[in-house]
């Protein structure tokens, strides 16, 4: 005879925990849509030019595909999938992991490292329109602090 276990009380949110839960989750909504649809304009995706620039930052602009992965906080599959779609375009080059049977090694291309410096002003002032500049500095250390604490790396 096998017991279900009871399910644990739910601990609903109160009016101060559900606005605030509320408005983070909106405030992720317009921020976002706001710089992809700036980035779309210039013919990249939110996603391309988080993968474009972070390789930019890895040292020979390469990294492990699991690394990158973990870096941008996303599947290896996702990636993978999204990497064969750059590769296409020739925004980054894919080359077996010589230290990993199993893995690949992404580094960004000359045109990937030209379409980010490209992209990089459009997409800073994006971020300026829709976050930065409609934020005082506190609320900036706020935020930061806020990461830190929830364990999210800013770096």
């Amino acid at each position: 005879m096998s017991t279900t276990p009871s399910p644990r009380a739910v601990r609903w949110l109160n009016p101060d925990e559900e606005r605030a839960w509320r408005a983070f989750r909106r405030i992720m909504v317009a921020v976002q849509t706001g710089t992809a649809r700036d980035l779309a304009a210039i013919g990249l995706s939110e996603a391309d030019y988080e993968v474009l620039s972070t390789l930019s930052e890895r040292p020979g602009r390469t990294s492990t595909l699991g690394e990158q992965a973990d870096k941008m906080a996303w599947s290896k599959s996702r990636l993978s999938r999204h990497a064969t779609r750059m590769e296409s375009r020739g925004l980054l080059h894919r080359a077996p992991d010589p230290t990993d049977g199993r893995g690949c090694l992404l580094t960004l291309t000359d045109k990937g490292m030209k379409t980010l410096e490209s992209a990089a002003p459009t997409h800073l002032e994006s971020v300026r329109d829709h976050f930065i500049d409609r934020l005082a500095p506190e609320d900036l250390a706020a935020l930061e602090a806020i990461a830190t604490r929830l364990g999210i790396e800013t770096d």
